[in-house]
C-alpha cells in the first residue's frame, strides 16, 4: 500500500503565493477550488514528488507550519533559487551535525519550507 502526507499551509493572498511556490520555487500550479467567485481559495502545487495544499480558509492551517521535503541535492537548489535573485530570499546552504544538508525558505505566510538531503551514509 503506497501511503502520502499532503501538508496543508496556510495562505492569504493568491498573487504572493503564486510568485512565491511559482515563480521562485519553480512548483507548479496543479489545481484550484473555490465554492465560489468571492470563496477562500484551496489549491495544490507539485514539484517533483513534493505535494503541498495551500488554503485561503480559516481551519484549514495555521501560518508558521514547518515542512521538510526531501530532495536530491540540497546544494543544487540552492544555487537554483540564489540565481532567480529573488527580493525577499537568499536562502543558505546548512550542514548538519548529522551529515545532512538543507536549504530553508519561510513563505509570505511565515510557513517554513526545509529542503533537505539526507547524508549519504542514509542518515
Amino acid at each position: 500500500m503506497t501511503q502520502t502526507v499532503t501538508p496543508i499551509l496556510r495562505i492569504f493572498d493568491v498573487p504572493k503565493a503564486r510568485e512565491f511556490y511559482l515563480d521562485f520555487l519553480g512548483f507548479a500550479w496543479d489545481w484550484e477550488h473555490r465554492f465560489s467567485e468571492n470563496a477562500p481559495l484551496y489549491a495544490q502545487v507539485s514539484r517533483g514528488g513534493a505535494v503541498l495544499h495551500l488554503s485561503e480558509h480559516h481551519g484549514d492551517a495555521s501560518p508558521g507550519a514547518a515542512v521538510r521535503i526531501q530532495v536530491a541535492d540540497a546544494a543544487a537548489l540552492q544555487q537554483e533559487l540564489l540565481a532567480k535573485n529573488h527580493r525577499f530570499a537568499r536562502p543558505g546552504l546548512e550542514k548538519a551535525p548529522w551529515g545532512e544538508q538543507s536549504v530553508t525558505v519561510t513563505d509570505p505566510f511565515h510557513n517554513r519550507l526545509v529542503f533537505f538531503t539526507p547524508d549519504e551514509g542514509g542518515s
